[in-house]
C-alpha cells in the first residue's frame, strides 16, 4: 500500500514513525506498563507529525478566536493558531496526504500520551481522492496555559480501509453458546486468581515472575499458539523518505 505526503513547496514537514516509548511509562515502577502489548502496540500505530518550533497558548474561557492567545517563539512564526475559537487550537499542516483508493486517514492526537489541559481532536478524511489540506485541532478542556516542545509530536495518522466498517456484521451471544471459547476464558480466569494470590506471597513463582506472559506470547488458556493467527509484539513501519532535492 502506498501513502504519499505531498509536502507543499517552501514548507517542511518532519514525520516519524510513532515510537513505542512514552515517558509515562517509563516512569511506572519496572516499566510494567509495557507488559501491556496492546497499549504498547497502540503507541506505534501509525505516523506522528512534530512541532517545527516551541510555543505556548493561554485561553481565558471565551468563544471568540481572540479569546484564545498563541506566543510565537522568537523570530518565526507560531506553529499554531486560534482559528475556530471556542478554545481550539489548530494546526495547519502543509502536507497533502494521498492514499490508494477506498483507504481513509484517521487523524487523532499522539496516542496515549495525555496533555494537561488539553485534548486532540479526531477526523478521517478521504485521502484517496480529496485534493485538500486538513488542519490538526486540540481543544483546551478548561481556561489557562499549555505549552507545545520543539519535536513534541502533536498529530497521529493511519490509512484505514474505508467499507470496513459498513461491511461488518455486530452480532450478541451468550458466552455459553461457545463452549470451547467458554472453557478457555474459565480456565484463563482460574490461573489469573491463582496468579494473583500467589504474587502476594513472597519468594513465590508468581511474586518472582511478576506478571502472566500468555498474551504477550501469543498463546491461549492451554498455552498453545492458536492456528492461523499472526500474532506481534512490535511494529516496525517504514518511514517517509527525504523529498527528492534533499
Amino acid at each position: 500500500m502506498k501513502l504519499t505526503a505531498y509536502v507543499l513547496d517552501g514548507h517542511t514537514l518532519d514525520i516519524r514513525p510513532a515510537p513505542r516509548e512514552r515517558e509515562w511509562m517509563d516512569r511506572t515502577d519496572r516499566h510494567y506498563a509495557y507488559r501491556c502489548l496492546p497499549l504498547d502496540i497502540a503507541n506505534a500505530h501509525g505516523w506522528e507529525l512534530l512541532c517545527p518550533s516551541a510555543f505556548e497558548a493561554v485561553w481565558n474561557g471565551g468563544k471568540e478566536i481572540a479569546d484564545l492567545r498563541v506566543f510565537a517563539p522568537a523570530g518565526g512564526p507560531a506553529p499554531a493558531v486560534s482559528h475556530f475559537g471556542h478554545g481550539i487550537l489548530t494546526f495547519h499542516i502543509p502536507c497533502l496526504f494521498r492514499t490508494e483508493a477506498g483507504i481513509d486517514l484517521f487523524v487523532t492526537a499522539p496516542l496515549n500520551r495525555p496533555k494537561h489541559g488539553i485534548a486532540g481532536l479526531s477526523g478521517l478524511i478521504e485521502a484517496d481522492w480529496a485534493p485538500y489540506t486538513f488542519t490538526m485541532n486540540w481543544q483546551f478542556t478548561r481556561p489557562g496555559h499549555v505549552r507545545f516542545a520543539k519535536d513534541e509530536p502533536y498529530c497521529h495518522f493511519f490509512p484505514v480501509p474505508r467499507q470496513l466498517l459498513e461491511t461488518a456484521q455486530p452480532q450478541r451471544r451468550l458466552l455459553s453458546q461457545e463452549p470451547e471459547l467458554e472453557r478457555q476464558h474459565r480456565k484463563w480466569m482460574h490461573n489469573r486468581g491463582d496468579f494473583l494470590t500467589d504474587l502476594a506471597q513472597p519468594g513465590s513463582a508468581a511474586e518472582q515472575a511478576q506478571w502472566q506472559r500468555a498474551y504477550f506470547r501469543g498463546v491461549d488458556a492451554d498455552g498453545a499458539c492458536p492456528a492461523g493467527v499472526e500474532h506481534r509484539v512490535k511494529l516496525r513501519l517504514k518511514p517517509f523518505g527525504p523529498l527528492p532535492d534533499e
